[in-house]
């Protein structure tokens, strides 16, 4: 039999989609109240649900950890076993439900109340056990499952899913959460590498760092050249302080003008007061700088213009900053 799975596709998404608009026209005070709780809470957000409702539960958990508000998941069976001993009265517990009467998070409520833990309830009725328990009850109703037999949860997940994410960037603005912040919770990724990664940590430094004085010659810049591998050496003065720098780009122009190689200084041919960068300058300003500039290679100074280091855009590429 042919199915057109176009059209199935179009119309799941088109009743998650209204079903999300939907939810924009019901948030109200509740929302308020729930975020105001959660930025007064001195602990850390639990998140807790059955089935489903659970991997919502863990998603809007590490959504909220990584966007500024401390939080965890915990399984509510598994709660009922010892790791309600996670949970303090500093805490505030999200607990998800479509039905508000999932059998597993409802053993679990007395505990979490006795405790004296803030209860925040994201059900589908606000008639339910769970919406009556709840400090503040978030109702996040789907009048249809996506699933033609109306029974497997689509639609209802998708818009607790989504009333997480915006109790996550409520939360993030009210707090000022920065991009910086964000990096120090995402190391490992691309943003964090941008934001978290100096110069001096890409920089070819010490041995590495390609350097000649200004009465060399030429010839013996491009020994200097080969050996260090960076398409281009430092020119230092007599103190020791950067006089000039001289690139592969310098050596085909230099080229053009027939000048001896064998014959010319390098203080006759290289390129004067060079950019630099200053040292514990992030490496995406350096970035920025190289683009802005159409040129390969920086070299990183400190205060005295000395230099300390230098990079290329192949360094940049091999950090994970481009």
């Amino acid at each position: 039999m042919s199915k057109d799975f176009v059209a199935t596709a179009r119309r799941v998404l088109e009743l998650e989609a209204r079903t999300l608009t939907e939810l924009v026209a019901a948030v109200d005070g509740t929302f308020s109240e729930a975020c105001e709780r959660l930025l007064n809470c001195h602990g850390r957000v639990i998140v807790t649900g059955m089935g489903k409702s659970g991997h919502i539960g863990n998603k809007i958990a590490a959504t909220l950890a990584s966007t500024g508000t401390p939080s965890f998941f915990v399984h509510p069976a598994e709660a009922s076993h010892g790791d309600l001993g996670m949970i303090t009265s500093d805490d505030a517990v999200i607990a998800l439900s479509n039905s508000g009467e999932t059998a597993e998070v409802l053993t679990i409520l007395p505990v979490i109340k006795r405790k004296g833990a803030t209860l925040i309830g994201i059900t589908g009725r606000p008639d339910s056990t769970l919406a009556r328990l709840a400090d503040v009850h978030l109702l996040v109703a789907a009048r249809e499952e996506a699933c033609p037999l109306n029974l497997a949860p689509t639609s209802s997940t998708t818009a607790a899913l989504a009333m997480g994410d915006a109790l996550a960037i409520a939360l993030l603005e009210a707090r000022g959460f920065t991009a910086e912040d964000f990096a120090l919770s995402h190391p490992g990724g691309a943003l964090g590498r941008r934001l978290l990664l100096t110069v001096d940590d890409v920089m070819h430094s010490g041995d590495k760092l390609p350097t000649v004085p200004a009465s060399a010659t030429l010839a013996e810049a491009l020994l200097e050249m080969t050996r260090k591998g960076l398409g281009m050496t430092t020119v230092l003065d007599g103190q020791g302080l950067l006089a000039g720098i001289f690139t592969d780009g310098d050596l085909r122009r230099m080229l053009d003008r027939n000048i001896d190689v064998r014959q010319a200084a390098i203080a006759d041919v290289m390129s004067r007061n060079p950019v630099t960068i200053a040292s514990g300058h992030l490496a995406a300003e350096a970035l920025k700088i190289m683009e802005s500039r159409k040129i390969n290679g920086l070299v990183v100074c400190n205060a005295q213009h000395q230099p300390l280091g230098a990079l290329n855009m192949h360094d940049l590429l091999r950090a994970g900053v481009v």
